[in-house]
C-alpha cells in the first residue's frame, strides 16, 4: 500500500528521476541560481533543502549523508565551504521559486529557483507572461474596434453652431416697416377730416370740369356762390 507516499514524479521512474534530481541540486549548489521548468523546480525543492539543512552541522557523518544524496564531491566542498556560513541561523527556507512564464517552443512553464542568502534581487521577467487566448483576443479587438468607432463618429459628427438665421428676417421686416407705415398714414389722411373740419371726399374729373365746383373751391366751402343759386333757382321757375 502505498498511503503518505505520494511524490512529484516529473514524468521518469525512480532511478532516472533521482538522477535528475541530484545534477539540478549540484547545479544549485554551485551556481546557486538556476532556470528549469516549474514542475523540476517544485520537484527540486523537497530534495535540497535537507540536504541544505544538514550544511549547518558540519561533521564528518554529515558530509558523507551530503554526498550519499549529491553523488559530487565538489559540490559538498562548496555546501560546506560557502553556503553553511550563509545559512547559518535560518531554520528553513533556503530557496526561492519564480515563475518566468511559458517557453516558446512547448509552451512548458518556466521558473528560476534560486538560494534565498544568495540572491536578494528578483530576476528581470519576474511575473511571467499571461497566456493568450482566442476569447481574449477577439474580446481585445472588439473593444479597439469599438473605441475607434466612437472616435470616428465623433469626429465625423458636424459641429452645431448659431447660425444667424433671425437676423436676415429682422433685416427685412425693418426694410419692409417704413412702407407699411406711410401706407398706414395716407389711409388715415384719406380717412380723417382736414383742418377746416370738412372731409376729404376724392373730386372726379366730372366735378373738376364744373364751374360751380370751381367756384366753391375758390371760396373754400363746398357750396356755389349766391349768383349760381339764384340762375339755379331761375331755371327752376322756368321749368315749372
Amino acid at each position: 500500500m502505498r498511503h503518505a507516499n505520494k511524490k512529484k514524479r516529473i514524468g521518469r521512474n525512480a532511478s532516472h528521476r533521482k538522477a535528475t534530481l541530484q545534477a539540478l541540486s549540484t547545479a544549485l549548489i554551485r551556481h546557486k541560481r538556476i532556470e528549469t521548468t516549474l514542475a523540476k523546480a517544485k520537484a527540486l525543492r523537497p530534495f535540497v533543502e535537507p540536504i541544505i539543512h544538514r550544511a549547518q552541522d558540519d561533521s564528518t557523518a554529515s558530509r558523507r549523508q551530503a554526498f550519499r544524496k549529491l553523488q559530487d564531491k565538489e559540490a559538498v566542498k562548496e555546501l560546506y565551504a560557502e553556503i553553511a556560513g550563509a545559512i547559518d541561523g535560518r531554520p528553513g527556507g533556503y530557496t526561492r521559486i519564480v515563475k518566468l512564464g511559458q517557453r516558446g517552443g512547448d509552451a512548458a512553464e518556466m521558473a528560476v529557483i534560486e538560494l534565498v542568502d544568495f540572491n536578494d534581487v528578483k530576476p528581470e521577467g519576474t511575473g511571467g507572461t499571461k497566456r493568450k487566448t482566442r476569447r481574449s483576443s477577439s474580446r481585445r479587438r472588439g473593444g479597439s474596434a469599438g473605441a475607434a468607432a466612437t472616435s470616428s463618429s465623433k469626429a465625423e459628427a458636424p459641429q452645431t453652431e448659431d447660425t444667424p438665421d433671425a437676423a436676415p428676417e429682422a433685416s427685412g421686416e425693418e426694410s419692409e416697416a417704413p412702407e407699411q407705415q406711410e401706407a398706414e398714414a395716407v389711409a388715415s389722411d384719406s380717412a380723417n377730416p382736414d383742418a377746416t373740419g370738412n372731409p376729404q371726399v376724392p373730386q372726379t374729373e366730372a366735378g373738376a370740369d364744373h364751374p360751380d365746383a370751381e367756384q366753391g373751391a375758390a371760396t373754400g366751402t363746398g357750396e356755389p356762390p349766391p349768383e349760381a343759386q339764384a340762375e339755379n333757382q331761375g331755371r327752376s321757375a322756368d321749368n315749372r
